[in-house]
């Protein structure tokens, strides 16, 4: 069984999938590996603000009610005894979510979200909230509630985002598992900064009831992990067909279940060292350089190739605006000044785009589609995979609100210098960021794999293969040795 490495941290250095096997052996308890967890958080976490609201009361309940349920020879789910965080915008039951957002800094909600609710369900043990941005807007986790999120490689970085805390938590040992979300790069971004993998799941591979527009073809919730083959177990917990989602994959989550090993053979993967033309950083072109070798050497057939994405960022943006009008534009009316400047400027874009704007933009992302899916055919002999950077840039500066250009391009928005991901999300495909080396300054850079449509377990399989070939996950972060 693949580990991970565990440095000397003891059974916080373990893979999620390695503590569940020895809670179900009766080698560790529940309440001892919640122990652990909580003094691993103690010692860390005051330096790097990943974890904003601590729940050890209930997690020690949980904990107990899980032994005791081993001890009467019962398992309480898939997660049984494990600890885990949610992503301060999931809605947490009885526990406060912040969202970021001052407007929101004593909510407290009566519902869990449906990710967390099968978390909970699974057996795992709640020890708090992870940090994220203002409402989620952009790749930096920082919000004037509980300010920034460090990158525990350089703690004068950014992790990352929107999803940065869950990545800081897994990475410097705090949690073994942790949840998060994506619409632009949210699971992905993060991931590739703090050298551990984030999978972007196919829309409606997890359910959610609590979406802004429940038919949003481009946000999704899913999975973080140290390891690729604890992403996939998580997945069996988060996934699964749910009727308060209209748009759940009835799938069962059993499809994640199992070895990921696989023969690689003939596989054909176009590969981009700039996803298609985009500015990318020398520091990252330099630490992917190697990727079309590696996946030569596990037998895939590799081409530098890409896809017609030219629409992506149009698509992208107006899809995003409206999200934005949809769910946070009575917010605005009645806050104006209360919100940041860059969530601001995405709800009134929203608010002032034209029918006709948004017509042809979901016109565009219908053809759109229809060229991915004519790229990756199998009937057409298509590729299988795009491989491509998960970022354009290294972790930046803490303080610096955003990347205003790379390579000497200058960017109109908050968000273009993320394309690497976010025009990848417009084609609903599923992709992950799975570690992929180091700048010469020692800061993570990650790979993003991208399958066909709604085959989520391929990816898995060919970032397993990846990570076993390379070993980027063994190199630890000096806050975690």
């Amino acid at each position: 069984m693949d580990t991970g490495s565990t440095g000397d941290l003891g059974v916080c250095g373990l893979a999620a999938t390695q503590m569940a096997t020895m809670l179900a052996a009766g080698e560790i308890s529940a309440r001892e590996l919640l122990a652990a967890h909580l003094a691993r958080i103690e010692e860390v976490n005051p330096a790097l603000n990943a974890i904003v609201t601590f729940t050890p009361e209930l997690a020690a309940v949980r904990a107990a009610a899980a032994d005791e349920a081993h001890a009467r020879g019962e398992s309480l789910g898939l997660l049984h005894g494990l600890p885990v965080a949610h992503k301060d915008l999931a809605l947490t039951a009885g526990v406060r979510t912040t969202m970021g957002s001052p407007l929101f800094a004593e909510f407290v909600p009566d519902i869990d979200a449906i990710v967390v609710e099968r978390q909970r369900e699974a057996g795992a043990v709640m020890v708090g909230k992870t940090n994220t941005p203002e409402f989620g807007a952009g790749s930096h986790t920082f919000n004037p509630v509980f300010g920034f999120t460090r990158n525990p490689y350089d703690v004068t970085k950014t992790c990352g985002g929107s999803s940065g805390g869950a990545a800081v938590a897994l990475a410097a040992r705090m949690l073994p598992l942790c949840d998060g979300s994506d619409l632009g790069g949210s699971l992905r971004n993060p991931a590739a900064f703090c050298n551990i993998v984030g999978f972007r799941p196919s829309p409606g591979r997890v359910p959610s009831a609590t979406a802004m527009d429940a038919w949003f073809p481009l946000a999704v919730e899913g999975p973080m992990g140290r390891i690729v083959a604890d992403v996939a177990f998580f997945l069996g917990a988060l996934a699964g067909p749910d009727d308060r989602s209209p748009v759940s994959i009835q799938e069962s989550p059993e499809v994640f279940a199992g070895s990921l090993e696989r023969d690689l053979r003939g596989v054909r993967v176009a590969w981009s060292p700039d996803a298609g033309g985009l500015p990318v950083d020398p520091a990252v072109r330099a630490a992917t350089a190697n990727v079309p070798g590696v996946l030569s050497d596990l037998g895939c057939d590799v081409v530098e190739a890409w896809p017609d994405l030219s629409d992506a960022p149009q698509v992208f943006q107006a899809r995003r605006a409206w999200l934005f009008a949809v769910g946070f534009g009575q917010l605005l009316e009645a806050h104006p000044d209360e919100l940041k400047d860059t969530v601001v400027w995405n709800i009134r874009k929203g608010l002032e785009m034209s029918i006709s704007d948004y017509a042809e933009a979901c016109r565009r992302h219908t053809q759109l589609f229809a060229r991915m899916d004519e790229f990756m055919s199998p009937a057409a002999g298509g590729f299988e995979f795009l491989a491509c950077p998960a970022t354009q840039v290294p972790p930046f500066d803490v303080e610096v609100e955003y990347p205003t250009e790379i390579e000497g391009i200058q960017f109109e928005t908050y968000i273009d210098w993320m394309r690497s991901c976010s025009d990848i999300t417009v084609t609903t495909h599923p992709a992950i960021s799975v570690p992929a080396g180091f700048t010469g300054g020692g800061l993570p850079v990650g790979l993003q794999l991208v399958g066909r449509h709604r085959a989520d377990r391929s990816v898995l399989e060919l970032a397993h293969a990846w990570e076993t070939a390379t070993r980027h996950i063994d190199r630890l972060p000096p806050l975690a040795v």
